[in-house]
């Protein structure tokens, strides 16, 4: 007759009071963790996400003009009044002429370039040398707001390309055309303060005239609309700033 053995198992991850000493003293593995099974997410569903106005401004425009027949926005109108000004918003913004740099001229492109821009584009010139500190400051706030403002076109020429035997002492000097026509001069860095600094310099270009242009900011084109926006920018520039030095000095 065989001798046949039993040998019993308990549940996956058990333990007896003897397997327990046994590896008190190393004469067993340490006991493997209990199996858990992870945790269920439900897949997202996004026909269940709230419908708001940040979702309206998620979407691109194709997939604005697919929510046209959307059975949820007939059913909503300020979702759907919504959808249809965001999607105006977006096809004015592709008319907008975009720039988004200092574009370099010479005294042969000056008058296809700025004399003859078209009526809604204001033209921000900037005649300067290379080797000048001074242009190399303003340079470097023009380039800043050009790609802030890009419907606002930027040129830069060399002084004596632009107009012969000008002097260096009047270096940097902006000039601002709109329409064919010079609307502002602004002679030295002085015109732009102690300080000069983008935001400085978009104050100054707005005193009177809608001059800068992002090309987003609705259908309010006044200098007091854009002197506005430009401020807003520079309260939110500042206080950034506050707050990496703070973070900075915490960190130390």
């Amino acid at each position: 007759m065989g001798d046949y053995h039993f040998v019993y198992k308990d549940l996956e991850g058990a333990s007896t009071q003897w397997d327990d000493i046994q590896r008190k003293f190393g004469n067993l593995p340490p006991k493997p963790p209990a199996f858990k099974p992870p945790s269920f997410t439900p897949a997202s569903d996004e026909s269940s996400a709230p419908k708001d106005k940040s979702w309206i401004d998620d979407k691109t425009e194709d997939e604005l003009e697919g929510l046209q027949d959307d059975p949820d926005l007939d059913d909503d109108r300020f979702l759907e009044d919504y959808r249809k000004k965001r999607l105006a918003e977006m096809r004015e913004a592709v008319k907008v002429a975009k720039f988004g740099s200092v574009i370099p001229i010479t005294g042969s492109d000056f008058v296809r370039e700025v004399s003859q821009a078209p009526s809604d584009v204001w033209v921000v010139v900037i005649l300067y040398k290379e080797g000048i500190p001074e242009c190399a400051l303003l340079m470097r706030c023009l380039e800043e707001l050009a790609t802030k403002y890009p419907a606002t076109k930027f040129v830069k020429i060399i002084s004596t390309d632009c107009i012969p035997n000008y002097p260096d002492r009047n270096l940097p000097t902006l000039l601002v055309y709109n329409n064919g026509a010079v609307k502002a001069n602004h002679v030295g860095l002085h015109s732009f303060g102690r300080r000069c600094t983008p935001e400085g310099v978009a104050l100054v270009l707005c005193q009177s005239d809608p001059v800068l242009n992002d090309g987003q900011s609705g259908s309010d084109p006044s200098s007091k609309a854009v002197i506005d926006r430009v401020r807003k920018r520079l309260i939110e520039k500042v206080v950034k700033e506050h707050e990496d030095d703070d973070d900075g000095s915490s960190s130390d």
